[in-house]
């Protein structure tokens, strides 16, 4: 029987980072991941590595230079012949970056002194955990502390069961070898949306079905106002209330069903992204008397350090409460495997970005609108278009804007929203600004370089309390 000091069960974004935590902790670390590619082989980094952050990054870069030579270059004075589409070069690209990923995890796992496992793992009580290898071989192994890492898995609808050829879920959806003529994606959320975004710049005709009424709630007002006319403009028919019912498969595709506002409608596509959201993966991972919770939804019950009830299990990432972000996953485990060590660490859960890859990015910290002035406590908010900024303008790239909604009594940011250029990283300072409680007059008095992007962030700061330079305070 093998012993560790800590086991982590799962290998994706919270797992292996908290297996290497442990590991630069000097503790006796093993890490088990049972994910699988479709030719079999197994390779840690989870959904996020494989079939979710990085190969859909990797076609939102690829699809969006494909749409900016056909669009914009000339613009710059760029001309260009003919364009011409070689999906089987993108998609060996993205297959390559996912590959350098993965095998990188085995290298920092070395660095680490971590033991890599690949196959099942299972909680039994008395931490103690059952590991079956590739070969379906058993064997126990006990360590003084357990992190359950298993990640979440793709939600299927009832009336529309994956087949894996017209009917796909999203790590489907980014292996397509031809581009479908006619696309539906089911749900217009963040992953929905990139990957309408994706196909719809390299040529297919893309209908996204959302049930809500609303779109993009979770995201700011304005922003979600802003990001709907974009996503228009790029050519997303996005209809929203339309509750999907059913599918009628063909040879020549799907015939999907749904109901609206004007009654039931159809729509006819060739293939289907099933895009609707993902729930904690569980499947066989606590065997008899653990003593772990699950709540009703399939999350493992955990306090704010990520404790489970069973004294010495932990339990990190889409497996818990909070929003499955491969980030918060990463900080979760990281968390846990320092408390694990006997040292002080936290997750700040009022601070964690979420960023929608499109174009143009869109990316939020903290607070909406909405949610400050529900609340009650008074407010103010500073915005600036990133049509005034001159290095947007020099881009090409005016489209969006950045916005800070601010406490009026005491002037603390509670949250910055961004839709424009290289949304994802300008949020960075404001998710720094954040942890460290700063008010509106921080941000105003932190020097910007000019002409940089970040100067909308600098700009909407000052426009907060009216005393914007470089756009008319309002």
């Amino acid at each position: 029987m093998s012993q560790y000091d800590v086991i982590v069960i799962g290998g994706g974004p919270a797992g292996y980072p908290c297996a290497i935590r442990a590991g630069q902790n000097k503790l006796k670390v093993a890490c088990i991941d049972e994910w699988q590619n479709k030719d079999g082989s197994y390779a840690f980094g989870g959904t996020c590595l494989n079939a979710g952050c990085i190969p859909s990054k990797a076609m939102l870069e690829s699809s969006e230079l494909f749409h900016r030579v056909q669009h914009e270059f000339a613009v710059h004075g760029v001309k260009v012949g003919s364009v011409e589409l070689d999906l089987a070069t993108m998609q060996k690209r993205r297959a390559q970056i996912v590959k350098q990923s993965t095998l990188g995890i085995a290298g920092l796992f070395k660095g680490a002194g971590v033991t890599g496992l690949q196959g099942h793992g299972k909680l039994l009580s008395g931490n103690r955990v059952e590991y079956t290898n590739k070969d379906g071989k058993k064997e126990e192994l006990t360590a003084k502390h357990i992190v359950l890492a298993a990640g979440s898995a793709p939600i299927e609808l009832r009336s529309l069961p994956f087949d894996g050829k017209q009917i796909v879920d999203s790590w489907g959806a980014l292996e397509f070898d031809a581009v479908p003529k006619r696309l539906g994606v089911i749900g217009a959320g963040i992953i929905g949306l990139e990957l309408g975004s994706v196909w719809r710049r390299l040529g297919a005709e893309v209908v996204v079905l959302e049930a809500l009424e609303a779109f993009l709630p979770a995201a700011d007002g304005a922003v979600s106002k802003e990001a709907l006319k974009h996503f228009k403009k790029l050519g997303l028919d996005v209809r929203l209330g339309a509750k999907v019912t059913g599918a009628d498969k063909g040879a020549s595709g799907v015939k999907l069903k749904y109901t609206d506002a004007k009654g039931e409608q159809s729509v006819e596509v060739d293939k289907v992204v099933v895009a609707i959201g993902r729930r904690p993966y569980s499947k066989d991972l606590l065997g008899e008397g653990t003593g772990v919770q699950v709540d009703e939804r399939g999350f493992v019950t955990v306090d704010h350090e990520c404790r489970t009830a069973a004294a010495n299990v932990w339990a990190v990432g889409d497996l818990v409460r909070g929003p499955m972000l491969a980030h918060k996953g990463k900080e979760e485990g990281v968390m846990v495997a320092d408390l694990i060590a006997g040292k002080i660490a936290e997750v700040n859960y009022k601070a964690i970005p979420s960023v929608i890859y499109t174009a143009p990015e869109i990316a939020w910290v903290g607070l909406t609108e909405e949610e400050v002035k529900k609340s009650g406590r008074p407010y103010k908010t500073g915005s600036f278009p990133f049509l005034a900024s001159g290095r947007a303008r020099a881009m090409e790239a005016t489209a969006g804007f950045c916005k800070v909604v601010s406490a009026s009594d005491d002037d603390e940011i509670l949250g910055v929203h961004i839709i424009g250029p290289m949304a994802g990283e300008l949020i960075a300072e404001a998710v720094l600004a954040m942890e460290y409680s700063a008010s509106t007059e921080d941000l105003q008095r932190t020097m910007h370089a000019h002409p940089t992007l970040s100067e909308a962030l600098h700009e909407a700061a000052l426009n907060a309390d009216k005393i914007a330079i470089d756009f008319p305070n309002k």
